[in-house]
C-alpha cells in the first residue's frame, strides 16, 4: 500500500515498532474520532494517547522528520505544537511561512509519518516566548490583547485566516493529521472570549473532531459544555517561582495520587495563590493533560535540575489518578528562531514579562532535548507509553480509587502512596514511593487487596524511590509484582521492579522469586520478564553509529573576564539576565579543530564548564546560550555552515551571593572555568 497517511487509529492501536501503515485514498475510510466522559474513542475503540509537545518553529525544517520519528519511537502517538504569532507576523501584515516557520510543510511531515496533530493556535501561547507569542505591534497600537476588543479580534481573524491557509486540506476530515486545536492558553477570564475565538476559526473553515483549552486557572464564566475539552498539567518544579529555595511552591502535590485534576503550581508568579477548584462542569469531561512536565526550563533566577524519576513519577501518578491522555510539555526541546529581535521572554518585554529566559536555548530538559538528543527519561517514559498503547482500551473505562489520603504535606512519609483503577473484576495498582528532593523511606509489610485479590502471598517491602504498576486479573495473570509493558503477537512482557521480589500468579499457580530472563526466553508460556533497561528499550530499532572523529576540538583562552556586572532585580522581582553589552566583559575562549563538515552529522559539541551564563558565537553571530546549572552546554555541529572552522565561547563568571537558585549539582564557586570540551553522538 502507498503510505499516504497512517491514521490515528493505526498510530494508537498498532505495533509500536511503527512498521505498519495504512493507505487512505480520497474515498478511503477516515477513522471516526469521538469522546465521552472517559476517553477518546477511535472507530469505537477506547484509546489512551500519549501527546508530546514540539515547537516546529523552534527547529530547523531539515530536522523535523527525524525528530518526529524519535517521538514515535518514544511511544508518542499525538503531536502538539504552538503556532507563535510573533514568529510568523513580527511586523503587521507581513506573514512569514518560510523555512522553519513553514507550518504546512511540518504538517505534511506529520501526515507522512502518521502522527496526528493538536494545533495550539493562540493568539496567546506563552511557551516562554516574547509576549507569549503576541507581536509587539499589538501593544504598540494600544490594542487590549486577549479580550473581545473588536480591534484585537480583527487581528486574530487575520491570524487565523493565515493559519488556515497552512491547514487547509490537512484537516482530519480530509485525511490529514490535524484532529484538534487549542484556543489561547492559561486564560482566566470569561468563556465568551474563548467562544469568540472558536467562532472565528469555524467561520474561516476549521472543522475538527474536537477542540481544547487549558483547564487552569478557573474561568470567571464557563464555556458551554462540549465546546472545548479542558486539558490539565503538573510539573515537578517551576522556573517561575520567585523563591530561590530548592523545593519552593507546592509541586510536591504532583507526586501524590488525587482526584483533583488540575495544578495550583503552574504560573504561580502570575496567578498567585490558586484554589483547588475546577471551572463548573469541567469534571464531566474526560481527564486529559497537555502540560505534564517532561522536564523544566531554567530561568535566569531559578535553574532546576530535573531528574528522570521526576518525569516518570509524575506520569504514573497522573495515570493512576484517572488521566486517559498524557500530554507532555515539553517532549522535544528547541531553539528560538532567527529574528530581527530576540524572541525570548524577559522582564523587559511588553507582556508575559515575569521571567528572564535564554535568548536561544529552549532545551527544557525534555525527553528529547534542544537538538533531539535523548535524555534518560526518554527511555523511562517509553515503557509506560508501550503499556498505554497495548492496555489503554482496558484502562480507559476503569475508575480511579484512592485508598490513601489525597491531601498531604511536603515530604509526607507516613504511608505508601498508591491508588488503583478497576472495573470491579480486573485492574491496575499504581505505586509511587518517590517525591522530588525528598527522602521517602522504604515501606515494609505491604500487601494489596484489589478486585477481591489479596497479593502478594506474603507482605513485601517497597523500596525508596520506587514507582511502578502491578496488574490484577489481566491477560490471564491473576496478579504480579512486576509491571506490564506490552502484549505483542501473544507474548506478554513484564518489567522486574528493582528491589521487589517478582511473584506472578497464573490460575492457581504462583511463581515466586522469578528472575528476568530477557525478551528471548519466557519464564512461563508466552510470558517474558525483562530488566528495567530491557523494558525501556524493547522494540527499538538498533542504530549503527559511525565513529566519532579521532581528534577532539581544541579550546584556548583568548581573554580573561573583565569587571563583574551588577545583577539587577527586574520589575517582577527576579534577578535579570545579562545584556548583550555585558558579554563585552566576559571571558573569551576560541574553539578550533572542529570536525570536517561531512563528519558533523549527529555529532554534538559538549562543553563542560562553570560560570553564570555562556554564549556561543559563529562568525560573530550568537548561535547558542546556556544558563549554567551544573550540566554541560551542548550544540549540534551539523547546524554550522560547512566552511566554519572555529567558534567563540564567552562566559560570564559566577559571583558571590547571587540571587539565583542553583541545584546542588552546580559548582557555585565564584569565577568561571572550562573543564573540558568533547564530542558525543546524538543518538
Amino acid at each position: 500500500m502507498k503510505n499516504r497517511f497512517l491514521s490515528l487509529f493505526a498510530a494508537l492501536c498498532l505495533s509500536n515498532g511503527f512498521s505498519i501503515s495504512f493507505a487512505y485514498e480520497a474515498d478511503s475510510h477516515i477513522p471516526e474520532v469521538k469522546w465521552d466522559a472517559q476517553s477518546l474513542i477511535i472507530d469505537g475503540e477506547r484509546v489512551t494517547p500519549v501527546m508530546g509537545e514540539i515547537h516546529y518553529s523552534r527547529l530547523p525544517e531539515n530536522e523535523w522528520r527525524s525528530s518526529v520519528r524519535k517521538m514515535k519511537d518514544g511511544g508518542v502517538t499525538v503531536i502538539a505544537t504552538y503556532v507563535f504569532w510573533n514568529h510568523i507576523e513580527q511586523n503587521e501584515g507581513k506573514f512569514d511561512w518560510s523555512g522553519q516557520r513553514n507550518l504546512r510543510k511540518f504538517l505534511e511531515v506529520c501526515k507522512e509519518e502518521g502522527m496526528p496533530v493538536v494545533l495550539r493556535v493562540g493568539p496567546f501561547c506563552h511557551g516562554e516566548a516574547r509576549n507569549g507569542g503576541i507581536p509587539d505591534w499589538i501593544f504598540d497600537q494600544g490594542i487590549k490583547s486577549r479580550s473581545e476588543d473588536p480591534a484585537f479580534l480583527n487581528a486574530v481573524e487575520k491570524l487565523y485566516r493565515q493559519i488556515f491557509t497552512q491547514v487547509q486540506g490537512l484537516q482530519w476530515k480530509d485525511g490529514g493529521p490535524v484532529m484538534a486545536c487549542q484556543f489561547d492558553n492559561e486564560y482566566r477570564g470569561h468563556g465568551s472570549y474563548l467562544m469568540k475565538l472558536k467562532g472565528i476559526a469555524e467561520e474561516i473553515g476549521f472543522d475538527l473532531p474536537f477542540y481544547t483549552r487549558t483547564g487552569w486557572p478557573e474561568l470567571k464564566t464557563p464555556v458551554p459544555y462540549g465546546e472545548m475539552i479542558p486539558l490539565y498539567g503538573d510539573y515537578a518544579d517551576g522556573f517561575w517561582e520567585r523563591s530561590i529555595e530548592p523545593t519552593a511552591g507546592n509541586y510536591y502535590k504532583a507526586f501524590n495520587f488525587k482526584g483533583f485534576r488540575s495544578s495550583t503550581a503552574i504560573a504561580s508568579e502570575q496567578l498567585k495563590d490558586q484554589k483547588e477548584k475546577l471551572t463548573e462542569g469541567d469534571e464531566h469531561y474526560p481527564y486529559f493533560t497537555c502540560e505534564l512536565g517532561g522536564g523544566m526550563m531554567g530561568a535566569y533566577h531559578r535553574r532546576p535540575w530535573i531528574y528522570p524519576e521526576d518525569a516518570y513519577s509524575l506520569a504514573v501518578v497522573k495515570l493512576g489518578s484517572g488521566s486517559n491522555l498524557l500530554g507532555y510539555y515539553m517532549y522535544h526541546g528547541g531553539t528560538n528562531p532567527e529574528s530581527d529581535i530576540y524572541l525570548n521572554e524577559t522582564q523587559r518585554t511588553k507582556a508575559t514579562n515575569y521571567n528572564d529566559l535564554p535568548v536561544k536555548n529552549y532545551d527544557f530538559q525534555a525527553p528529547l532535548g534542544e537538538f533531539g538528543q535523548p535524555y534518560p527519561h526518554y527511555y523511562n517514559l517509553r515503557k509506560l507509553h508501550l503499556f498505554m498503547k497495548d492496555y489503554g482500551n482496558l484502562l480507559a473505562p476503569m475508575e480511579a480509587t484512592f485508598p490513601m489520603p489525597q491531601d498531604i504535606k511536603k515530604g509526607d512519609d507516613s504511608h505508601l502512596r498508591w491508588s488503583y483503577r478497576s472495573n470491579g473484576e480486573s485492574g491496575f495498582v499504581f505505586i509511587n514511593n518517590y517525591e522530588r528532593l525528598q527522602s521517602l523511606s522504604a515501606k515494609k509489610g505491604i500487601q494489596f487487596d484489589v478486585c477481591g485479590v489479596k497479593f502478594p502471598s506474603k507482605p513485601i517491602t517497597i523500596p525508596a524511590g520506587t514507582t511502578c504498576i502491578f496488574p490484577v486479573n489481566i491477560d490471564g495473570i491473576k496478579y504480579a509484582t512486576a509491571q506490564l509493558i506490552a502484549n505483542r503477537d501473544g507474548k506478554i512482557y513484564l518489567e522486574q521492579i528493582p528491589g521487589i521480589p517478582t511473584e506472578i500468579a497464573i490460575g492457581k499457580k504462583i511463581m515466586r522469586n522469578v528472575k528476568a530472563l530477557g525478551p528471548d526466553k519466557p519464564i512461563a508460556e508466552n510470558i517474558y520478564l525483562l530488566t528495567s533497561d530491557q523494558a525501556s528499550k524493547i522494540f527499538l530499532p538498533k542504530k549503527d553509529l559511525t565513529s566519532l572523529p579521532s581528534e577532539m576540538p581544541k579550546i584556548g583562552k583568548k581573554a580573561e573576564a573583565g569587571p563583574a556586572r551588577s545583577i539587577t532585580i527586574g520589575v517582577n522581582k527576579a534577578a535579570e539576565e545579562p545584556s548583550d553589552e555585558d558579554f563585552d566583559n566576559a571571558a573569551v575562549y576560541t574553539i578550533s579543530n572542529l570536525p570536517d563538515s561531512n563528519d558533523r552529522e549527529n555529532v554534538l559539541l559538549k562543553i563542560d564548564y562553570r560560570g553564570d551564563v555562556a554564549r556561543l558565537y559563529c562568525d560573530g553571530k550568537l548561535i547558542a546560550d546556556n544558563f549554567y546549572n551544573g550540566r554541560p552546554m551542548l550544540y549540534g555541529l551539523w547546524r554550522l555552515p560547512a566552511d566554519v572552522e572555529k567558534l567563540e565561547l564567552r562566559i560570564l563568571p559566577l559571583q558571590e551571593n547571587m540571587p539565583v537558585y542553583f541545584p546542588e549539582e552546580a559548582d557555585t564557586t565564584p569565577g568561571e572555568e572550562v573543564y573540558s570540551i568533547s564530542l558525543m553522538h546524538n543518538l
